[in-house]
């Protein structure tokens, strides 16, 4: 069974390189730090996540993605100053390196700014963190720390999940910057017509 933690334990086991069950401003999701490629192939083993559907990356601060060597443009900011801290993951150039590490075959990876104080302040501790659903491929997304627990009871590998009660919120809209125009990869929380006006 998977267990309950708090906020420390679950900082103390993501820092060791584990993978834990969070819940963030849309759903739960599974979070290992990015500098744990342990963790990361972690995560998708858990989901059983095809290798080539690249994680996105929680991060607190646009800070942290120069850090990471995104390839941060204007119309990037634009987004983040309208829509961040909330549910607009946006997918920008990254070394390969990084890409690498996380699934992505075309050198660029999605990054946001979650809107939970909670997990931000987690991020600021221990570093970004690369989160997708908790919840097996293909299936719903968990919104209750008792559906993580009942989709990955059987998962040893799973560190626990901090209950933070029932998340309801619709997943991220995942709109892609790489290129010289924009494209909407997942439709989400955030309207394709109001990225639009942003970018427009």
């Amino acid at each position: 069974m998977v267990r309950i933690i708090n906020v420390e334990v679950a900082i103390a086991t993501l820092d060791g390189g584990g993978v834990v069950a969070l819940p963030t401003d849309t759903v739960y999701g599974l979070a290992g730090e990015v500098s744990h490629p342990a963790a990361i192939a972690t995560i998708f083993q858990l989901k059983d996540r095809p290798p080539t559907r690249a994680l996105p990356v929680l991060v607190d601060s646009v800070g942290q993605l120069a850090y990471l060597g995104a390839v941060w443009n204007e119309r990037a900011q634009k987004l983040a100053d309208a829509f961040w801290p909330g549910a607009l993951t946006i997918v920008v150039a990254v070394p390969h390196e990084l890409a690498a590490l996380l699934g992505s075959e075309n050198d660029t990876v999605g990054f946001r700014i979650p809107d939970d104080d909670v997990v931000r302040r987690m991020i600021a501790v221990i570093g970004p963190l690369a989160v997708s659903s908790a919840n097996l491929h293909g299936a719903p997304a968990c919104h209750s720390a008792h559906e993580v627990r009942d989709m990955f009871a059987s998962q040893r590998d799973l560190g626990g999940v901090v209950d933070g009660g029932e998340r309801s919120g619709d997943v991220s809209t995942v709109v892609d910057l790489s290129g010289p125009s924009w494209t909407i990869l997942r439709d989400g929380a955030i309207l394709a017509s109001q990225i639009a006006s942003v970018l427009a």
